[in-house]
């Protein structure tokens, strides 16, 4: 099984691509992909998985909702392999968990790449259901 030393050397294999990252505590990470978007993906080794999660936006409090919820569940079944979005209090989140009894770097990796690449995807049609501020 993959333990926390495993995911942190995981970790140390990101940040030579550009990704940097901060332990928020133990087993919590704080990821920053770099690149155009600013985004951090939190990554939590929460045994028996580890989960990787992006806070996507703040849920709109008006008519919007209903289309937003509509167009994640649609992003869900059609563009999301592993993850999901979902809503977490007044919150759209994107997770994926995985399991650590066989996790290896390149699933790792390919999660995080998924995940990432998701929401740089779909970031500019999701902030069109942003409330105007």
């Amino acid at each position: 099984m993959v333990t926390k030393d495993d995911i942190q050397a995981f970790l140390d294999r990101l940040a030579g691509s550009g990704t940097t990252y901060t332990e928020v505590s133990d087993g919590l990470w704080d990821l920053r992909p770099g690149g155009a978007l600013d985004f951090s993906v939190a990554v939590h080794y929460s045994p028996p998985v580890v989960v990787l999660r992006i806070r996507v936006m703040d849920l709109p409090a008006d008519s919007r909702q209903t289309a937003l919820t509509r167009r994640l569940l649609e992003l869900n079944a059609t563009d999301l392999l592993h993850g999901s979005y979902g809503i977490e209090g007044d919150t759209v989140i994107l997770t994926e968990a995985l399991e650590l009894s066989h996790l290896d770097f390149e699933e790792f990796l390919a999660s995080y790449e998924s995940i990432t690449l998701s929401l740089a995807s779909h970031i500019r049609e999701l902030a069109t259901f942003r409330e105007a501020r």
